[in-house]
């Protein structure tokens, strides 16, 4: 990213991409943490990344990719939670974009924990 509006463009993308999409209740739900030190430590690409990957799949309808802002552990940025209906939210830890298509295909396709990348994982 070289300007202010490749910025913006990668921001319209995304917006439009969260716009378009129904809402649907019983959907996984993807948290990137966007606050000023998670787009310092590489958010954006991750989240750039889950959008991709999920769009690529056809999974745009059952997983909802979404920013929200501190989580709080900023040390661990680029921090992801992953809340599935009915099961336990996944905290996952220095995220990058080469982890996210482990993340997607491990973890919300064959349901199984990314252990190695959650924050248990780090702080143990």
């Amino acid at each position: 990213m070289k300007s202010l509006a490749e910025l913006q463009a990668i921001r319209d993308k995304a917006r439009a991409n969260v716009t378009l999409r129904k809402e649907n209740p019983n959907a996984a739900r993807v948290l990137v943490g966007m606050a000023t030190c998670g787009i310092a430590a590489g958010a954006r690409p991750v989240l750039n990344a889950f959008v991709e990957e999920i769009a690529k799949r056809g999974l745009s309808d059952d997983i909802v990719v979404t920013q929200t802002g501190c989580i709080g552990i900023c040390q661990y940025e680029p921090v992801v939670e992953i809340e599935i209906p009915g099961q336990e939210k996944v905290t996952y830890v220095k995220m990058s974009p080469e982890r996210v298509i482990k993340v997607v295909n491990d973890h919300l396709v064959n349901k199984n924990v990314v252990t190695e990348f959650t924050i248990g994982a780090y702080t143990e």
